[in-house]
């Protein structure tokens, strides 16, 4: 293990936390990304089956 004064071991372990503290967000900030992808997914597949239901409609509308 290696000896610090106090001085240089405080700004170390500032280091650290500033670091784990950094990582934190970073991960924050990546789920939060993928959430919105998702939901920009899931509003487009959405849409393609509202579009797919509306086409099957108006087919059986026309042979009727």
């Amino acid at each position: 293990m290696k000896t610090y004064s106090n001085g240089t071991q405080a700004m170390e372990l500032m280091s650290q936390e500033l670091a784990r503290a950094q990582m934190s967000a970073r991960l924050g900030e990546a789920h939060h990304r993928r959430q919105g992808h998702q939901l920009v997914l899931a509003r487009r597949l959405g849409r393609k089956a509202e579009e797919a239901a509306q086409q099957a409609r108006l087919a059986l509308a026309r042979s009727l």
